[in-house]
């Protein structure tokens, strides 16, 4: 839940230059402690989050990263529709050429769920 003095989720994601923007790169970002609600049973949902992504003029702030990623752990979310926001936020915010997004998530009664996203 947001305070009002809070910024809303993906405009606490910071940027930094692309250090080499003239050379395309892939950069991997892997987050093994992501953590929702099922918004069916209130149950916390863990997962691994693997952002790949070859950078346009901006590349995503690690520790800001973190902190919008931590804002979940309280959302009463199904892993389809974080994963399709994760990646929309993140790529309205950095622009970047081109980007996966592999969400990973432990089992659940005996079942596990990969859900995989792309940009474009």
């Amino acid at each position: 839940m947001s305070t009002a003095n809070e910024k809303p989720a993906k405009e606490q994601l910071e940027t930094f230059p692309n250090p080499r923007p003239e050379r395309d790169y892939v950069i991997e970002i892997v987050c093994p402690e992501f953590t929702s609600l099922c918004p069916k049973t209130g149950h916390p949902d863990f997962g691994t989050l693997t952002y790949r992504y070859t950078p346009g003029a901006t590349c995503v702030e690690l520790k800001s990263l973190k902190l919008y990623l931590q804002r979940f752990r309280n959302e009463g979310i199904f892993y389809e529709q974080v994963c399709n926001r994760l990646l929309d936020d993140i790529v309205s915010v950095i622009q970047p050429k081109k980007l996966e997004l592999i969400g990973a998530f432990t089992a659940r009664g005996g079942i596990t769920t990969t859900v995989t996203v792309h940009y474009p």
